[in-house]
């Protein structure tokens, strides 16, 4: 099958990860949730039969998280600054593979089946990008590298979905939708995960387990400002 898939992500530095979400919780808690998501995003993706995992990340945090992730995945540094950059650099870098699909490092809540429809759909088209209910993507896949195809100002926005779409058909390719589905960007996006989690943890079990441990040992009081 040649299948490769590609988590997104940083090191899980103080400020440095998840800043919208530091408006409602603390650095330091926002930096041990993203840890968590990363490690239940990673089991997630080696739990995939027959596809390679790799990790994308800036070349200052390659060491970083080849700590965070065990040495059980190859981090491979990106080429440039910035989301874009790094999404051309996976497909530059793993051209040859037959389809490639770069995935985001906080939905391992995802199930396993959306990523098994990805691949399966790079079969028969070009592109293949799962858009978030906030406007977003939370995973692109391609069967080869198309310059041009993440040139643009729209990354992080409510219409970076859209805007993707858009460059996707200019250049006369063909596109696959995967179900719309939500990532961790916000308070309310956590408060839904929690909920999500409570019900079954296994989807996401370190992640359960650190929201499980933060309800108790935060005051209700500043987790209204955060996890409701």
């Amino acid at each position: 099958m040649n299948r490769t898939l590609v988590i997104m992500a940083k090191a899980p530095r103080l400020g440095s990860v998840k800043t919208r979400l530091a408006k409602s919780l603390p650095l330091q808690a926002v930096s041990e949730l993203y840890r968590c998501l990363l490690d239940d995003t990673i089991a997630l993706a080696q739990a995939l039969d027959g596809v390679e995992v790799a990790i994308m990340c800036p070349e200052s945090d390659v060491e970083d998280l080849g700590r965070a992730a065990g040495g059980t995945v190859r981090v491979v540094p990106q080429t440039g600054n910035g989301l874009a950059a790094g999404l051309t650099s996976v497909f530059a870098h793993f051209a040859g593979h037959s389809r490639i699909v770069a995935f985001n490092s906080d939905s391992p809540h995802l199930p396993a089946s959306v990523l098994d429809s990805a691949f399966h759909a790079l079969a028969t088209c070009d592109v293949v990008i799962g858009p978030t209910h906030d406007g977003g993507y939370y995973l692109v896949g391609a069967t080869a590298s198309h310059p041009g195809l993440f040139t643009g100002d729209a990354m992080g926005t409510t219409s970076a979905f859209e805007a993707l779409l858009a460059r996707a058909r200019a250049l006369r390719l063909s596109v696959h939708l995967t179900d719309p589905f939500y990532d961790i960007d916000e308070a309310a996006d956590l408060g839904r995960l929690a909920a999500e989690l409570q019900r079954t943890p296994g989807k996401a079990p370190k992640t359960a387990e650190w929201l499980l441990a933060w309800r108790s040992a935060v005051p209700q009081s500043v987790q209204n400002g955060g996890v409701e």
